[in-house]
């Protein structure tokens, strides 16, 4: 079955490809965070769009559209306000779009649920019995038209899309968009995906006119990077099947009180105790009495293991106030005896860290021989070790 091409390869490239037709779609994500700018945005570019919303007016819809105008335009876009999925179903079905988005899932009623009455606490548009029911059917509609349609859920506190964590298991695809939104970046990845990987990323950046893509967010991300100044490490980090090199900072100062402070932005607060006792226990440095300041670059998550390495030494190069440069790049896991751990995909890693200029790179000492003119390859044991020859 062929795909639909949204003519957005960020999206295209974390669908598998394209929209499958007749696929359910949930895009989730904090409220604020550009769900439903992404869902106009495709529904200005994809022909023959049905945009219903259960949150907002035409009008307010087309005050938003024309923010997108300039660089999207779609003549067939059809738009309606609609809260009722009986009448939703409906107009799909006769009306049979190529792709229907509906804002939101938690607006959403059926007169099926509660005995007709939306008043009742069953009743009541965003409980999780409508939700749930009004899911069935608008899957119900998808298969039986071979429309696809996008659902958007928000997330809540715990969380989870829409409420009920059965949602995801009643859809096609679940996307999640993720990010800091002060942050202009934002990262769409998939979690379940039966017509495509779940690997992906897309990374998008918010500009006043939308969501734009981001082509290269290694250059994006380390553009606006300061001078050279101790606590700043660049790290590799493997989105998916891509690698992208993220600004990790560290700022270790002397503790006011009589419990050091320890704080991190981007990265897991409990790792990073871990890699602070290591390197107190293993390294020999003497970070009882500093406090530890920790901001992964971007707004980005640095979640993988791979960030350790850099973690470790941006650390170390603040408690020393040693400045490393700014052409090398760390990665690698680091275990409780400070030994540097292997960790996937170390030469894609490396082709990009060349590619984006990087002169040196430090990483587990049983990679593997690169022929690379451009670039300084150094494998170390452990952290000690690291630490002495940086």
């Amino acid at each position: 079955m062929a795909r639909t091409k949204t003519g957005v390869e960020e999206l295209d490239r974390v669908l598998g490809g394209g929209i499958v037709p007749g696929s359910l779609i949930l895009l989730g994500g904090e409220p604020g965070i550009g769900k439903s700018t992404l869902a106009l945005q495709l529904a200005l570019i994809v022909p023959n769009t049905l945009y219903i919303s259960g949150e907002e007016s035409v009008g307010q819809i087309k005050m938003r559209a024309d923010r997108l105008v300039e660089t999207h335009c779609n003549a067939s876009l059809r738009l309606a306000n609609e809260t009722n999925i009986e009448t939703i179903c409906a107009t799909i079905t006769q009306s049979k779009p190529t792709l229907a988005v509906i804002d939101s899932i938690q607006t959403i009623h059926s007169d099926d649920v509660g005995g007709g009455a939306p008043s009742a606490s069953s009743g009541q548009a965003g409980n999780v019995t409508q939700i749930r029911a009004c899911t069935v059917k608008i899957l119900g509609t998808a298969k039986a038209n071979n429309v696809a349609i996008v659902l958007i859920g928000h997330v809540t506190k715990d969380g989870e899309v829409a409420g009920p964590k059965t949602l995801e298991h009643l859809v096609d695809t679940v996307l999640y968009f993720e990010g800091e939104r002060y942050h202009t970046f934002r990262v769409l990845r998939a979690t379940k995906n039966r017509f495509g990987p779940t690997d992906e990323v897309g990374i998008f950046e918010m500009k006043d006119s939308g969501l734009s893509e981001v082509k290269n967010p290694s250059a994006a991300l380390l553009s606006e990077r300061g001078e050279n100044m101790p606590g700043s490490i660049v790290t590799c980090l493997m989105e998916g099947t891509r690698p992208l090199l993220v600004e990790i900072q560290a700022l270790v100062n002397k503790t006011s009180f009589g419990y050091p402070v320890r704080k991190a932005s981007g990265f897991d607060l409990n790792r990073l105790h871990v890699l602070v006792a290591v390197l107190q226990k293993r390294a020999g440095l003497n970070l009882a009495q500093y406090d530890i300041h920790l901001n992964v670059v971007g707004g980005l998550s640095a979640d993988e293991p791979a960030a350790d390495l850099a973690v470790c030494l941006a650390i170390a190069s603040a408690y020393k106030d040693k400045a490393l440069g700014a052409d090398l790049c760390v990665f690698g896991e680091v275990g409780l005896g400070g030994e540097v751990r292997s960790v996937p995909h170390t030469e894609r890693r490396i082709k990009e860290c060349e590619k984006m200029g990087m002169k040196r790179v430090i990483t587990h000492q049983n990679i593997k021989t690169l022929k690379l003119e451009n670039i300084n390859v150094m494998g170390v044991k452990n952290i000690v070790e690291l630490i002495k020859n940086t």
